[in-house]
């Protein structure tokens, strides 16, 4: 069985959205997108630098149009479940027919936009620990005031809070965690810093008309497998001031049998931790439309049935 996932911010890296434009189609497809978010997409995946794409109200709808494109250059694909990690979510959600290609991309936009206003309030950051258990990391974190924002299985914990508090994990680290990495974004993702961007995300998806998933949805929340189209809205929603547990969505990609995880542009996060986390599945990003052909024999080779 093949899973479909999409990254989440971070994932950009300047120009990475060039050769995929040069798909018949493609640069029409991406620039009508622009216009109806009013974002050049184009632009910020072609020419833009690494501070201009790092732009939260930038890099959402950046990411979510290359994992879109990405996936439809595949031709027909019928995953046994997908899964975004953070604004991937938005991603799945278009992947398994929740919301259409352009009300994923202007959810996102509204999404950048309010979490990057609810990031200039205070502050804050995000921080990666290396090493470490994660029972034991987590808890220390809640004991300086941090909240654990990414679990990501594999061992990978994101801490997030005020500077301050970075300051002072960088200075009293987890037993057994041997670096803390201070991660470039623009705040605390995923905590309740994030608070004023929930409402008015949940004032946008009003406007929504969801489909149920054509296909299972993971969610981020606790990786539970999601049903409703009105539910994985509803999540998304909330998410933004939640934090990410990847880790439980790929133990429910074990529980659902996953034989292959296939990762859209621009890939290559999630299929690190898949290796790890996932000894014995197949995986692959796709970083380039080189990529496509190798993809395609994925799909074929573990078609769900």
């Amino acid at each position: 069985m093949l899973v479909l996932v999409a990254p989440g911010q971070g994932a950009q890296t300047p120009g990475f959205l060039t050769p995929w434009l040069e798909l018949p189609g493609a640069a029409d497809r991406v620039a009508a997108w622009s216009d109806a978010i009013g974002l050049d997409l184009v632009h910020f995946g072609t020419q833009a630098d690494a501070d201009a794409i790092r732009d939260t109200a930038v890099a959402q709808p950046l990411l979510v149009a290359a994992g879109i494109l990405s996936a439809s250059a595949l031709g027909d694909v019928a995953p046994g479940a997908v899964a975004g990690h953070s604004v991937g979510e938005i991603t799945a959600a278009a992947f398994a027919g929740v919301l259409d290609d352009t009300a994923a991309l202007t959810l996102v936009r509204r999404r950048g936009l309010a979490m990057a206003e609810a990031a200039a309030i205070t502050e804050t950051g995000m921080s990666a620990l290396l090493g470490g258990d994660p029972e034991v990391s987590v808890e220390h974190l809640r004991k300086l005031g941090l909240t654990p924002a990414n679990v990501n299985g594999a061992g990978q914990i994101v801490a997030a809070g005020t500077m301050a508090q970075l300051a002072a994990l960088n200075e009293d680290k987890p037993e057994g965690v041997r670096k803390v990495v201070p991660l470039k974004v623009a705040g605390a993702f995923h905590t309740h810093h994030m608070a004023p961007a929930v409402d008015k995300l949940a004032e946008a998806a009003k406007a929504l008309q969801p489909s149920d998933p054509k296909v299972t949805y993971v969610s981020n929340k606790d990786g539970r497998a999601v049903h409703s189209g009105a539910e994985v809205v509803e999540r998304l929603v909330g998410q933004v001031a939640n934090p990410v547990r990847w880790d439980l969505c790929m133990e429910t990609f074990k529980e659902l049998g996953v034989t292959a995880l296939l990762e859209v542009c621009p890939g290559g996060t999630l299929t690190g931790l898949a290796k790890r986390a996932l000894p014995g599945v197949k995986t692959l990003a796709l970083k380039t439309p080189d990529d496509l052909d190798a993809a395609r024999e994925l799909i074929a080779d573990h078609a769900n049935a």
